[in-house]
């Protein structure tokens, strides 16, 4: 069943990313169900995981729709994360992490290697694989601090589309691009893990920090592409409205 359940979430995902499900459309479960082949139970379950990774919400009554967005909203929330991440790196680096802990965020670092290695020879990231394993990897290191103010803040946070470890906008329509970003972001893991265990507090934040302004970067790429934002190629416009920058391709990181 939970394979299902990843493969609907999955579909709807790149449906609201593609803008294929515009920004503020309520989502109808009986066109849904017959347009992925499901029942409505894992649909439902998919609605629940995306509004958890802040695609969608819930409307008063019932039901869902797509959550509307803009690129400031997404960049400012980013930062704000990193900020947060960061002062639970250095934390956790200089009070020291639990062994069970420790071991979970090294497991990760393990499973993305791999996961990143496979796609280099295949050329085909498993996206699921890696979005499940990345949100392992922050939520670890914020039960690594045992600060449940930093906790709750960040997942206020997190609710702000594309700005949560597990809202990767991973789609497969910029394959080359992905690749990159995720490999940078897998080096990115390795650093942190290695500055807490050293005990490095200020090494730990400012990994965590650049971690996250390169996520912000790398994702106004993608939403330049229209394939990052909810609305897809509205996604342009808001970026040119915004008057930000766009990173270039050798920035990497993504998580």
């Amino acid at each position: 069943m939970s394979s299902l359940i990843d493969r609907v979430t999955a579909e709807l995902r790149r449906l609201v990313l593609a803008g294929e499900l515009g920004p503020g459309e309520r989502l109808v479960e009986l066109e849904l169900a017959s347009r992925l082949q499901v029942s409505r139970t894992p649909l439902r379950l998919a609605f629940g995981e995306l509004e958890r990774q802040g695609l969608l919400e819930r409307l008063p009554k019932r039901g869902f729709r797509v959550r509307r967005v803009t690129l400031q909203e997404v960049v400012q929330a980013i930062d704000i994360r990193g900020a947060l991440e960061g002062l639970a790196a250095r934390e956790a680096a200089e009070r020291g992490v639990a062994p069970a802990v420790l071991d979970e965020m090294r497991a990760c670092v393990a499973e993305g290697r791999a996961l990143v290695d496979a796609a280099r020879r295949t050329s085909n990231m498993d996206a699921q694989r890696w979005i499940a394993m990345n949100a392992r990897f922050h939520d670890a290191l914020m039960r690594a601090v045992a600060n449940p103010v930093l906790a709750s803040t960040l997942a206020h946070v997190g609710r702000i589309p594309l700005a949560g470890p597990g809202a990767i906008a991973l789609g497969g329509m910029r394959p080359e691009l992905e690749l990159a970003f995720l490999a940078r972001a897998q080096s990115d893991h390795e650093d942190i893990v290695s500055a807490i265990e050293a005990r490095e507090g200020a090494r730990a934040e400012a990994l965590l920090r650049e971690h996250a302004r390169r996520s912000r970067d790398n994702k106004r790429v993608l939403i330049q592409a229209g394939v990052a934002l909810p609305g897809g190629g509205a996604a342009v416009a808001a970026a040119e409205r915004t008057g930000v920058r766009h990173a270039t391709r050798d920035e990497g990181g993504m998580g």
